[in-house]
């Protein structure tokens, strides 16, 4: 029997990505990667992550685990949804969401216990709330549930990797500052202390970590033109809805 005329063949897929759509590293999917290294990042522009980034950076080893960790979770958890995404009830969503977070959250604390048990007991709880944490919530919810498995791969590791390199960056002058050690190892030579260099103790305390974020994000916005944009263009907005109210 001849075959129906104007039937189009099934695309064949590898790893659920077309072959005939857009290159694996286009300049789409590397913007995933990359923007929310500075233009969208998700703690000093969308200001989420906010708490671990306060409570887990005083030393760079566990700041380090907790980027590796979430970067894990999320980009397994965008995976799982993007894949589950039509098949997901609209009305459940966010429990389906919460049940495979959690399962990946377990998952990477069975395995630091099992390889790196110091730094899981100093994390203590706050791996657990990778959970609610707010940027893995709201990628899946934003992002993984409406768009591609790869796209969404590529936007979790991109958006962990934002969030771990403001955790990095925080938890590296704290302890130099704080301590004057990088890894527990000092880096501060002896000589330095006896012509009368003292550590920095407030850098160890949760306060001086928001004062770093903070110094970040006013270092971030003074040269990255795009959000100097964005602050006019809202400052604009305001104006005109403060205008409006008041006439």
């Amino acid at each position: 029997m001849a075959e129906k005329k104007g039937s189009t063949p099934e695309k064949i897929t590898l790893l659920f990505i077309n072959k005939d759509s857009e290159p694996l590293f286009s300049k789409k999917n590397r913007a995933l990667l990359t923007d929310p290294m500075d233009d969208n990042n998700p703690i000093t522009v969308q200001v989420l992550g906010i708490c671990s980034a306060l409570a887990i950076t005083v030393q760079l080893k566990p700041a380090i685990v907790m980027s590796l960790s979430v970067m894990a979770v999320m980009g397994a958890s965008n995976v799982i949804i993007s894949m589950l995404r039509n098949l997901i009830p609209n009305r459940i969503r966010i429990i389906v969401q919460l049940v495979v977070v959690a399962a990946m959250v377990i998952l990477v604390d069975q395995i630091l216990r099992a390889y790196a048990y110091d730094v899981s007991k100093e994390l203590s709880i706050f791996i657990g709330l990778i959970i609610t944490n707010c940027i893995v919530m709201g990628r899946l919810e934003a992002f993984a549930l409406g768009n591609g498995v790869w796209k969404s791969f590529l936007d979790g590791i991109g958006n962990a990797a934002g969030y771990g390199f403001i955790l990095i960056v925080v938890a590296f002058f704290r302890e130099l500052l704080g301590s004057g050690k990088l890894f527990g190892f000092q880096v501060i030579p002896d000589f330095i202390y006896e012509m009368g260099y003292v550590n920095n103790g407030l850098m160890l305390l949760s306060p001086m970590a928001l004062i770093t974020v903070g110094i970040y994000i006013w270092i971030q916005r003074s040269r990255n033109r795009k959000l100097i944009d964005q602050i006019l263009n809202h400052g604009r907005i305001f104006k005109l809805i403060y205008k409006k109210h008041l006439y």
